[in-house]
């Protein structure tokens, strides 16, 4: 039997995931909770072995950070990261953190219990690319990696020099940049492009 901790704060999706484990019986809910912060503690049970990881959680706490923690701490645990926000970095930082599954809630094209079954035969199952969304004349997915980058150190608040220093580039390159992304989305300034990308959650600075 394969025990699932959920970690959802919505109470409508909790129960959608149960009874989406529930057509298959080698999995079994151990519990759920809702806030990210705790699922350390659930770990330390020892009964673990698959982990269903919202990345936005109850009292606003990261679920992709506990989750790269819990992998440092209990690697054997498996854990897929479900999020129904489009932010363009969740994805690359989860492959990148070392969790096993990703899961578009709302924008995916594999069933969940599918995505459990692979994973939990060992395989990494990632989305082929992240949803595009609108962001003023363009599509998100016109973005350049470095684009993005640039944006979120935008939405973070940080200076011109701040983000060369931060992404080891030289201020007129980030100024460069700057000016295609203003052309390509046509904001008139960046902090409309800001407001914009934070109201459509492409880009969840605190998470």
């Amino acid at each position: 039997m394969i025990n699932v901790l959920i970690v959802e704060d919505s109470s409508i999706t909790r129960d959608m995931i149960v009874r989406k484990l529930s057509e298959n019986k080698d999995f079994s809910v151990f519990t759920a909770i809702e806030n990210a912060a705790n699922a350390e503690i659930v770990c330390m049970s020892g009964s673990i072995d698959l982990i269903l990881m919202d990345v936005c959680t109850a009292d606003d706490e990261s679920g992709l950070k506990a989750a790269m923690k819990i992998k440092t701490l209990y690697p054997e645990i498996k854990i897929i990261l479900m999020t129904s926000m489009p932010e363009y970095s969740f994805l690359t930082r989860a492959i990148e953190g070392g969790i096993d599954s990703f899961w578009y809630k709302e924008y995916g094209d594999v069933d969940l219990l599918e995505i459990c079954v692979r994973t939990m035969s060992g395989q990494r199952v990632f989305p082929e690319q992240r949803p595009s969304i609108r962001i003023g004349l363009s599509e998100s997915g016109t973005f350049t990696d470095r684009e993005y980058e640039i944006i979120r150190e935008l939405a973070l608040g940080n200076k011109y020099g701040e983000i060369a220093a931060h992404l080891g580039i030289t201020e007129n390159t980030v100024k460069y940049h700057v000016k295609n992304i203003m052309s390509k989305t046509g904001c008139k300034n960046t902090v409309a492009l800001v407001a914009e990308v934070v109201e459509k959650r492409l880009v969840l600075p605190k998470y």
